[in-house]
């Protein structure tokens, strides 16, 4: 069946990987990338994939009301998948209002356009709101985060995604906009922006910089490859019940200080190095503010009514995950430098 389908953030880290499991796999439906192209978004990120016809890039902002609506207008969208968020918990404790205007307000305006344009024909349309599991706050050492725990977000971040998951079910209930939404747990993999913990740890340990680590590196994540983040949200798209809600997990926790030593065991490996010599970079720092001490998923819901299971474990994945920045070296650079920002202007705007 031919559809047209938005997908938001398009160009980040988790949306890329899912635009070009949507190009590939239906090249019979026609593919919208919406992104704004801020610090996170990379096109370079689709450079395998932006040939395709079935793809389709508009830069632009989800806030802007009259801007979405008028790509409503011209793409008459049959989905959506809103990935575009501000999320990175650092950034959010530094400028909460950008996180606040970029994933309520932004978020609002997709819904209210949707809302628009599909209340006399609801049938077969889709509006998919992918979440992040920190909006239930923390857990102790047991217990894991179900589609029923209570929200309780502890960081501007967690509180931004969590009033936009309230917003996207309050259209269910009130407009009965046709609605799925997800909850997942730390994604890793290739392309992620060098911000976050794994790919800077990689790129410090290249390097021979300090590894820094909050705390005592005690605090615990599920982790997800993010190539089966994005097979699961393919399934929850086309498959998941109206209304509901599906949390996604790797199965694999791991302490922060667990991981960095096991990702220094496998850069030693991969850079020909003795073994322990990465090891010695690890510098602790002090904590973050608001530091949750422990995520945990159960996907039990996702894999008993839709059949999904993560298929690379986290031993597995970091090896591949290794493999793919060093190979890209180039990739890593230009984003370190800014020079991934041009990609924008020599692919969209000089020709």
């Amino acid at each position: 069946m031919k559809k047209t389908i938005l997908i938001t953030g398009g160009a980040g880290f988790i949306g890329s990987h899912v635009i070009r499991r949507f190009v590939t796999r239906y090249p019979e439906y026609s593919i919208v990338n919406l992104d704004l192209l801020t610090y996170a978004g990379n096109l370079e990120n689709l450079k395998d994939v932006d040939h395709l016809p079935n793809y389709h890039f508009v830069k632009g902002d989800i806030r802007d009301a009259a801007f979405v609506e008028s790509l409503f207008e011209t793409y008459q969208f049959d989905g959506v998948l809103h990935l575009a968020a501000e999320s990175h918990v650092d950034r959010s404790i530094t400028n909460p209002l950008e996180f606040i205007q970029t994933n309520i307000l932004g978020t609002a305006v997709l819904l209210n356009s949707a809302r628009k344009f599909w209340k006399d024909s609801p049938e077969g349309k889709r509006f998919y709101h992918i979440s992040t599991d920190e909006v239930y706050g923390s857990l102790g050492e047991e217990g894991y985060f179900t589609e029923e725990t209570a929200y309780d977000p502890r960081s501007p971040y967690s509180a931004s995604k969590a009033s936009s998951d309230h917003l996207v079910r309050a259209y269910f209930h009130t407009y009965h906009l046709p609605v799925v939404l997800s909850n997942c747990s730390n994604n890793y993999g290739p392309n992620h922006f060098p911000e976050k913990l794994i790919p800077l740890s990689i790129n410090n340990i290249k390097n021979n910089k300090p590894i820094p680590i909050y705390g005592k590196g005690e605090n615990v994540r599920d982790w997800l490859y993010v190539e089966d983040h994005a097979s699961a949200i393919d399934l929850i798209f086309h498959q998941g019940k109206e209304g509901e809600t599906y949390n996604i997990g790797g199965n694999n926790e791991w302490t922060n200080i667990a991981l960095i030593k096991k990702l220094c065991e496998v850069m030693d490996t991969a850079l020909g190095r003795p073994a322990g010599t990465s090891e010695q970079l690890i510098t602790y720092v002090k904590d973050r503010a608001g530091h949750d001490l422990r995520y945990a998923i159960d996907s039990s819901k996702l894999q008993r009514e839709l059949g999904w299971t993560p298929s690379v474990q986290f031993e597995q994945g970091i090896v591949k995950t290794v493999d793919w920045y060093l190979k890209n070296e180039d990739w890593l650079n230009n984003v370190l430098s800014g020079e991934y920002e041009k990609y924008y202007s020599d692919q969209y705007e000089k020709r």
